[in-house]
């Protein structure tokens, strides 16, 4: 099995483009950070400004106030946020790395509409990075990458019910993220955070389903548990069916949306 997903992360890596992961908790207004009274911006000085634009647009595509194919403008958006057009340039080529974006010459770039093979096709290489990081993590993580990992989750968990649905989907990506480092390979994660940044909103339409709730807090205690125990096998086991979902409510999300454009025309 770790053959076969080490052959398939060599595939993926070589045809993956060079995207980039940015911070999506770093905010450009000034929210607060769970348990804290400091603004992500002000703990989060290391990240340009650039950066926190693209998450903060990020959020906004997310909270569906650019729906795709909405039409991002570069000067009602820089004013709208108080920030110069240069910054707000760079940050719509962020997300146009990240896949949420589309460029158009001449043209004011537009929200991605990917269609479901093409979400399906990352969801398949992102299902073999999280499954091998995961082996790794079993074989080679420290107790305190560990440790990191189920603090993650124990934030997780306790702002589940008080957050707004895009905060939680950012701490839930943020255990992902930490298993993920915990492999200790560079590559691997590069490669996952690239893909977890064009996989955000499809992985945010999965999350946010009301009946996710419950197995997706279930099947992330039994992953930290295996974790620990640092059983590959029992973890890879959990872990797929909770990948599996991913796709499932993807396509749910495909067709609901179609069978109402077929009511509408």
């Amino acid at each position: 099995m770790v053959y076969h997903l080490r052959k398939t992360l060599a595939k993926a890596i070589a045809t993956i483009n060079n995207f980039w992961y940015t911070k999506s908790r770093n905010l450009i207004r000034g929210a607060r950070v769970v348990g804290s009274e400091k603004t992500n911006i002000e703990q989060s000085a290391e990240v340009s400004l650039p950066e926190r634009i693209a998450a903060q647009l990020r959020r906004d595509i997310l909270n569906g106030k650019y729906a795709p194919g909405a039409t991002i403008k570069e000067r009602d958006n820089a004013a709208e946020l108080g920030v110069s057009r240069t910054p707000m340039r760079e940050a719509i080529r962020i997300l146009a790395k990240d896949g949420l974006l589309v460029l158009r010459p001449a043209r004011s770039p537009i929200v991605a509409q990917p269609s479901f093979k093409q979400i399906a096709d990352n969801i398949e290489v992102l299902t073999a990075l999280e499954l091998l990081s995961a082996d790794l993590a079993c074989r080679v993580a420290s107790d305190a990458q560990i440790n990191d990992i189920v603090a993650a989750q124990d934030r997780f968990e306790r702002q589940y019910d008080v957050l707004e649905p895009v905060e939680v989907f950012e701490l839930d990506m943020q255990v992902h993220l930490a298993i993920a480092r915990a492999s200790n390979n560079e590559v691997l994660i590069d490669t996952h955070r690239s893909i977890l940044a064009r996989m955000w909103r499809a992985r945010f339409l999965s999350a946010r389903r009301q009946d996710s709730r419950d197995r997706v807090l279930r099947q992330h205690s039994m992953i930290i548990d295996g974790l620990k125990r640092r059983d590959p096998d029992m973890v890879r086991n959990i872990l797929s069916d909770h990948l599996e979902h991913i796709l499932i409510k993807v396509r749910d999300y495909f067709e609901h949306e179609d069978a109402e454009a077929t009511k509408a025309s």
